[in-house]
C-alpha cells in the first residue's frame, strides 16, 4: 500500500465531496430520466466496510444526494471515469499484484441508467503498479490510466461494446525528486488530455514534473512534447490539474507542498509557463498536510 493512501472513511469521504462537485461541473456523471436528475459514482479502496463502486441519485437543484448503495464489486476501484457517450464506466483497480504481474487493473463495465446498476465488461493489466487516475479522450475511442507506484501512463483502445482492448501506447517516467522518502522514484498521479485532444498532460508527484505528451486521436499514441515538462517547485509533488474553461490556464494541486500553481497554457505548442504558486493553508497553518484535489468552476470564476 503507498504512502498516498488514507484511511477509508478519508477516501470515502473526499470521493463523496469530489464526486458531488464534479456534478455541478457535468464531469464523472450519467444523466438520467429526469431532466434535474444525475447519477453520481463514487470509488473506493475496498475491505470490511467497502467492496467497490457506490452510486448516488444526485439533485443538483436541492444538493441532494440520495444512496443507491453498491453497484458493482471491484478491487479498490480508487478512481472511476464515466464515457463521453455516457453508456461506459471505467474504473483504475490500484494494486500492485495483477495475476501474478507487478501491475494493476483497470475495469470496464456497462451503466443502466435506470437503476444506476454497473454490468461488469471485462479487466486489463494498467501496465504499471498502483494506477490512480483514469479518464479518456474526447472521442471516446481510448482510456488513459497513471500508475502511481512505478510512474508508468498508459493508453487502451475501446472496443465497440464498451470493453477494454490493446496497449497503443506505454511511457515509463524516470528520475527522482528531492525528497528521498516520497520522490525517490517517478509517481504518475493524472493524465488528461487537453480540451482541442492533441496533447496529454501528466503529472508526476515523484519528479515535480507536468509531462506533456503529443496525443494521436487516430492511434492512440502519446510521444514526447517539445517542451517535453514543466517544473513546479522542488518537493512541491504535483497530484492533480483542472484546466479553465477558456483554455488559457491550468491550476495545478501540489499534495506535498499544500499548494497551487498557476500556468498559462499555449494550446498551439502544448507549452505551460508557471505564473503563481499560492499556499493553500490559512496563515500559522501547522502541522502535516496532504492536499487532493482541484477543479475550476465552469464560469472560470472560482477554483476548488
Amino acid at each position: 500500500m503507498s504512502q498516498r493512501r488514507f484511511s477509508l472513511a478519508k477516501v470515502l469521504t473526499a470521493a463523496v465531496v469530489l464526486i458531488l462537485l464534479l456534478m455541478s461541473l457535468q464531469a464523472g456523471a450519467q444523466k438520467t430520466r429526469s431532466s434535474s436528475s444525475y447519477l453520481a459514482y463514487v470509488g473506493t479502496y475496498t475491505g470490511p466496510t467497502s467492496k467497490g463502486i457506490y452510486a448516488f441519485r444526485f439533485d443538483p437543484a436541492t444538493g441532494h444526494a440520495t444512496s443507491l448503495g453498491l453497484v458493482a464489486e471491484s478491487v479498490n476501484p480508487s478512481f472511476v471515469a464515466v464515457a463521453p457517450n455516457r453508456r461506459f464506466l471505467y474504473a483504475a483497480n490500484e494494486i500492485s499484484d495483477y495475476q501474478g504481474q507487478k501491475s494493476g487493473g483497470v475495469s470496464a463495465f456497462a451503466i443502466e441508467p435506470k437503476s444506476g446498476k454497473l454490468t461488469f465488461l471485462n479487466e486489463v493489466s494498467s501496465r504499471g503498479a498502483g494506477p490512480c487516475y483514469v479518464t479518456l479522450d474526447k472521442t471516446g475511442k481510448y482510456v488513459l490510466v497513471a500508475n502511481y507506484d512505478c510512474g508508468t501512463v498508459a493508453v487502451f483502445s475501446v472496443l465497440n461494446d464498451g470493453r477494454l482492448g490493446e496497449t497503443s501506447s506505454v511511457i515509463q517516467h524516470s528520475g527522482h525528486g528531492v525528497d528521498p522518502k516520497r520522490q525517490e522514484g517517478p509517481h504518475a498521479h493524472e493524465i488528461e488530455l487537453s480540451h482541442d485532444n492533441k496533447f496529454a498532460i501528466a503529472a508526476d508527484l515523484g519528479l515535480d514534473e507536468l509531462l506533456i505528451y503529443h496525443f494521436d486521436a487516430a492511434k492512440g499514441t502519446l510521444a514526447a512534447n517539445d517542451p517535453p515538462y514543466a517544473n513546479v517547485e522542488p518537493g512541491a509533488g504535483p497530484r492533480h490539474f483542472s484546466f479553465h474553461p477558456s483554455g488559457k490556464f491550468l491550476y495545478v494541486i501540489n499534495e506535498m507542498g499544500s499548494s497551487v500553481a498557476g500556468f498559462s497554457y499555449d494550446a498551439r505548442r502544448g507549452a505551460l509557463h508557471q505564473l503563481a504558486t499560492l499556499s493553500t493553508l490559512p496563515d500559522g497553518s501547522k502541522g502535516t498536510n496532504d492536499t487532493a484535489e482541484i477543479e475550476v468552476h465552469p464560469s472560470g470564476k472560482f477554483l476548488y
